[in-house]
């Protein structure tokens, strides 16, 4: 699909028990952060993993917790000795569970989980805990020649932490800040490289997931973001992930899939396709979401991988067409009640996005779009039907629309060279 980094779940060891709230298969119960998970092989194979992505010139971004570890049992019955290396209650905060999110304090100090699998929190205002936390990230990433991290739960821990986590790692850090208010949010980035992008992710959502969404809501949005975070270009972009439903679990409309897939791509920041959503899988809240990826028998002619593999494909050839491709901060240049028109690029190279929630039923149109910065006579090409258009004598593109579906334009004189629509 053209992606150039795999993002994998936490690979330390987990709590074995299998509870009324299944297993620990997903990484976020641990009890030992010097172990590799045995369920998912040894450190040779991480070892492994990580060399062969690099031989394919990828990337391997490793999830981490530093918020908590994972019991079996009653929050008030915690067996300490099993974490390893945090073997007594002086490394934790009391119990208490988090009751009131509106409450900074009660969100850090109090636990996540229940009586079932309780998550003792970290006391990480503890300089030994701090010590230990720094100490292993350095030999995380160094061990397993690791390229970058997703930290978890991020709004768990105080921000002073993590600057000192970041510049443990060494790497580029994206944290979890599980909130749509960017001005709760976009603080984050300035303790950690990036956050995941989720005051984009709710209007997101509600742009494409019906064909009354709101393209306003995603229009301001994107501005907003731009402003308040400190670079938009290192967020994460996304529409699904472990924690919230699949998109099609809202729909089944495949055109508006494709035009949220199309927004990550070609939106600002770094696009995260979660692994499933290509084969359009529609698993609803956690853990219905979180199928297994070898049931679809990894379709490469399923109707989302090819088009997200097109749109990797402009994205990557822009880049290296337009030095200041990734830094260029994602504008939005037109809407309407069901459109949106973005664009992404420097002068000449530009990537003009446009997209649709009228669904697979909207009506065949052409849409007069101004404000694209192309030229006059300038033939463009649309990249997913690889049809041609030409800018018009008074500076506006003739946009096609039809059945919904995304459009994406570039230079057609600029497409020279590359195997996108030959």
């Amino acid at each position: 699909m053209g992606f150039t980094a795999i993002w994998i779940t936490p690979v330390t060891e987990q709590l074995p028990q299998d509870t009324s709230e299944g297993t620990a298969y997903h990484g976020y119960w641990q009890q030992d952060i010097y172990s590799v998970n045995s369920n998912y092989g040894t450190a040779d194979d991480l070892k492994a993993l990580a060399s062969a992505l690099h031989d394919r010139g990828m990337y391997l971004m490793v999830d981490v917790v530093a918020n908590h570890m994972g019991y079996a049992g009653a929050g008030d019955s915690v067996d300490y000795s099993v974490f390893k290396p945090f073997n007594s209650q002086a490394y934790f905060h009391p119990l208490c569970f988090i009751s009131n999110y509106d409450n900074q304090k009660d969100v850090e100090d109090c636990w996540l989980g229940d009586n079932v699998v309780p998550l003792p929190d970290l006391n990480t205002t503890n300089s030994d805990v701090q010590k230990i936390w720094y100490n292993w990230v350095t030999s995380l990433v160094s061990n397993y020649s690791i390229d970058g991290l997703r930290i978890d739960t991020v709004k768990h821990v105080q921000n002073d932490f993590w600057p000192g986590f970041n510049d443990a790692a060494g790497v580029y850090c994206i944290g979890e800040v599980f909130d749509g208010d960017p001005a709760y949010t976009c603080p984050y980035q300035e303790v950690l490289d990036g956050v995941l992008n989720y005051p984009i992710y709710y209007p997101l959502l509600k742009a494409f997931q019906s064909t009354s969404g709101s393209m306003s809501g995603l229009y301001d949005m994107i501005n907003t973001v731009k402003s308040q975070c400190a670079d938009s270009t290192l967020l994460g972009t996304f529409v699904e992930n472990h924690d919230t439903p699949r998109f099609a679990s809202y729909t089944n409309d495949m055109a508006l899939a494709k035009n949220a897939a199309a927004f990550i791509i070609l939106s600002d920041g770094i696009p995260i396709i979660y692994a499933g959503q290509e084969q359009h899988y529609s698993g609803g809240t956690d853990p219905a979401n979180r199928e297994a990826v070898w049931l679809s028998g990894y379709s490469k002619t399923s109707e989302l991988y090819k088009l997200i593999a097109t749109a990797n494909a402009i994205r990557n050839h822009a880049i290296s067409k337009d030095p200041g491709y990734m830094t260029y901060k994602n504008n939005p240049i037109y809407k309407d009640t069901s459109t949106i028109a973005m664009r992404k690029g420097s002068d000449g190279a530009q990537v003009i996005t446009v997209l649709s929630n009228l669904g697979a039923s909207g009506s065949s149109y052409t849409l007069s779009l101004s404000g694209t910065g192309y030229e006059a006579g300038q033939q463009l090409t649309e990249v997913f039907s690889c049809t041609t258009v030409t800018v018009g004598s008074d500076g506006k593109v003739p946009v096609p629309m039809a059945s919904g579906l995304p459009r994406v334009f570039y230079p057609t004189a600029g497409l020279d060279g590359s195997t996108i629509c030959t």
